[in-house]
């Protein structure tokens, strides 16, 4: 308290024992898998692997570049914004390699008939490296073409000029830059006998970026998806990024398929165990796995049976793939198959904003989606429904839509998406809301503040149709009382709260009894 010396009106500011707690989101996925570029703004990752927040398609684009061949994840990651997704972060796992060739490129004369008179190699392999050609102003003294200079450039720096060359003489292009140059060479292709009297100038005046090879791919195993938490790749390197709940890795397949067109099924559930492995070390998140391309719901069963073997509340699968327009610049198909795992991802987060976390994610359109790989019939889909394989089925005018709400495992109380997501966010809420609560006196006055708080934030989940109950009473529980805080473990340094609550669960299977009501008569 403190000491009043002089006569006055004093204020003091007396703190709530009762803190407000706001919902943690629910809604950040994460996409692993090949990208057409890497970032590489940020000096304190020159790789671009470490997870990277983008909050549209036209920010992923900026860093990450568009479609492209062989590339799965940035049609997932455009599939999820389409869908109702706003915050995505993106780690990228090196697929190719530099060709470690020299970058070359010839240039152009302004007359067509001389063709491309000079040709300019880089010393170093993979060199990002440009041509800059200006034309000097003709000496009217001097026959022939005017001279021209060569700047050569390193991003937008000129790191070597060359002024007053011609093709041929003293101050002859590849005689001069050859001589002295630490970046390219340069060569001649004019042949020695061609005229070049008449012509007033030479080169094309312009900028001319050097052509890399094309990159080499290289195999990408499983341990590169798993990645590292202390390099910050692949899926692990996703701990850094703590507000992520939902993690796919679509370019699986790209990985997966052999050289012959088949498929690593060993790779494919190796990546898969990492990744569940990943989410249930770090319990606020779920992973929505993609089955195998090309099965059919008996193969799709027995794989799920007998080779994927997950029991896990923090992994879901959804079969079949779907079908989408091809967007790859250049491609000769107008429609392709993908993983429906970012298309997913979109619709849970469309569907926490529409209607909150605890509304099962299915029973909804899926955007952008053309087709489904292969119908699946009502019966099929009982086979999978009870292995937790959550059907993708057109139904006609009422759109393709997601019908199965389940998780992989096998405890019946974490049956449903919903009901795990759900714990996830009260949890990682609670968790985050209450570390005021850290170093506080542990005495009746906490106890009652931390149970204030917790009964008003279930209070008002109960109220938005979160939890199950016709009163508060029945939908949730909050103890923080003497019989929780025992003279025992306050000497251990605890505050020990229980805290019980009913959730929803989805009616999965809605049945209507239908009777005949015979008349009779009076």
């Amino acid at each position: 308290m403190p000491t009043y010396t002089a006569p006055g009106v004093y204020i003091e500011e007396i703190p709530s024992s009762q803190k407000v707690l706001s919902s943690a989101p629910t809604a950040v996925a994460a996409f692993v898998g090949f990208t057409e570029r890497a970032p590489l703004d940020d000096p304190t990752d020159p790789e671009g692997l470490a997870p990277r927040l983008v909050t549209s398609w036209t920010q992923f684009e900026k860093l990450y570049g568009g479609f492209v061949e062989g590339a799965v994840l940035p049609l997932s990651v455009y599939g999820f914004f389409l869908n109702g997704g706003s915050l995505a972060y993106v780690v990228r796992i090196p697929n190719v390699q530099p060709a470690g060739e020299p970058a070359r490129l010839a240039l152009p004369a302004v007359d067509r008939a001389l063709g491309l008179p000079i040709a300019v190699e880089s010393i170093e392999p993979d060199a990002n490296i440009s041509v800059a050609v200006e034309t000097v102003e003709p000496d009217e003294d001097v026959d022939g073409p005017s001279a021209f200079t060569i700047r050569i450039l390193e991003g937008d720096e000129v790191v070597e000029s060359y002024e007053d060359l011609t093709i041929g003489g003293a101050t002859d292009a590849a005689t001069v830059i050859n001589k002295t140059s630490t970046r390219v060479k340069v060569e001649v292709t004019l042949e020695a006998k061609t005229d070049l009297s008449s012509q007033l100038e030479i080169l094309k005046p312009g900028l001319y970026p050097l052509e890399k090879a094309a990159p080499v791919s290289v195999p990408v195993s499983g341990r590169k998806f798993a990645g590292s938490e202390n390099a910050r790749t692949g899926i692990n390197g996703l701990a850094i990024a703590e507000d992520v709940t939902i993690v796919a890795v679509p370019d699986l397949v790209t990985a997966a398929t052999r050289e012959d067109g088949t498929l690593d099924l060993d790779l494919w559930k190796a990546v898969q165990t990492a990744l569940i492995a990943h989410c249930e070390l770090h319990p606020n998140r779920m992973a929505i796995l993609d089955a195998p391309p090309g099965f059919g719901p008996q193969q799709v069963k027995e794989w799920r049976t007998e080779t994927a073997q997950y029991d896990s509340a923090f992994a879901t699968l959804y079969y079949p793939w779907i079908k989408v327009e091809n967007p790859v610049p250049g491609a000769t198909q107008a429609d392709v198959l993908i993983p429906p795992s970012g298309h997913v991802a979109g619709v849970w987060a469309r569907t926490d904003d529409a209607r909150g976390v605890w509304k099962a994610p299915a029973n909804d359109t899926i955007r952008g989606v053309l087709d489904v790989e292969r119908s699946i019939t009502q019966n099929e889909q009982s086979i999978l429904n009870p292995l937790g394989i959550n059907a993708i089925r057109p139904f006609g005018t009422r759109g393709i839509r997601i019908w199965g709400a389940r998780t992989l495992a096998s405890d019946t109380d974490w049956q449903y998406i919903n009901v795990r997501r759900l714990f996830n966010m009260i949890e990682s809420t609670i968790l985050e809301g209450t570390q005021w609560a850290v170093f506080e006196p542990n005495d009746v006055t906490l106890w009652e503040g931390v149970k204030r708080t917790l009964t008003g934030y279930l209070h008002g989940l109960w109220q938005s149709g979160a939890l199950f109950g016709a009163s508060a009473d029945q939908a949730f529980f909050v103890n923080c009382d003497s019989t929780t805080n025992t003279p025992e473990s306050i000497d251990a340094g605890k505050l020990v709260v229980e805290v019980g609550i009913a959730p929803v669960k989805p009616a999965e299977f809605v049945i209507f009894r239908i009777s005949q009501n015979k008349q009779t008569g009076s």
